[in-house]
């Protein structure tokens, strides 16, 4: 593992910063309790410092036990990546003022494919660290594809199943149920796509 240069930090202080903008604009769509809405207004601020923080103790850890190190930055750019789809997610339920039904599963294809593709930039070029190629390699954007469009169907399914076949439950509103579905999905493709990228697509 390399000694950090500065450069280093500004990956993880973006992402944090992005997350940070993208959370407060679905707490103001999602109408969620005051203390969450102020708490994510300033979200931007202090997001940013904790993704450095963390990234600063996971490459402390990473000297010794590597994978850990590149797992955490899987897991930042993870939750980048869940922040694009249910940002994108979101923001389509409010353009279209629908939150259930087969609208609902094209808006989380849509949502999903975008995080996709933000995600195969960052992980190539940061996670895994292939920076030496600076291009996009057929056979790997392939095998991207095959991985890419097997959680791209897990996590449309499993939203949709949750979203349109179980329902909204526990009183929750029909918008927090439709993120809750998306979150769900996110978790459960999580695994497959971490060991999929770092064992096929990236394999160095």
């Amino acid at each position: 593992m390399k000694k950090l240069k500065t450069k280093d930090f500004i990956a993880p202080f973006s992402i944090g910063l992005i997350i940070g903008l993208i959370f407060v604009g679905i707490s103001r769509y999602l109408d969620l309790p005051e203390i969450v809405t102020s708490i994510g207004l300033y979200s931007p601020i202090y997001l940013p410092i904790l993704c450095v923080i963390g990234f600063y103790i996971a490459s402390l850890i990473g000297k010794i036990f590597f994978p850990l190190f590149q797992l955490a930055k899987f897991v930042l750019v993870g939750a980048l990546n869940t922040f694009i789809d249910l940002g994108a997610l979101n923001l389509l339920m409010f353009i279209f003022s629908i939150t259930s039904g087969p609208m609902y599963s094209v808006f989380k294809g849509i949502s999903f494919s975008l995080s996709v593709v933000n995600s195969y930039f960052w992980n190539k070029f940061w996670t895994f660290g292939q920076r030496e190629t600076g291009v996009v390699k057929g056979s790997e954007f392939g095998k991207f594809a095959i991985i890419a469009g097997t959680g791209f169907f897990l996590n449309v399914s499993i939203a949709s199943f949750v979203v349109n076949t179980v329902g909204p439950q526990f009183g929750i509103s029909d918008e927090m149920w439709a993120n809750a579905g998306a979150f769900v999905a996110i978790l459960c493709v999580f695994m497959w796509n971490f060991l999929g990228y770092k064992l096929i697509v990236f394999k160095k």
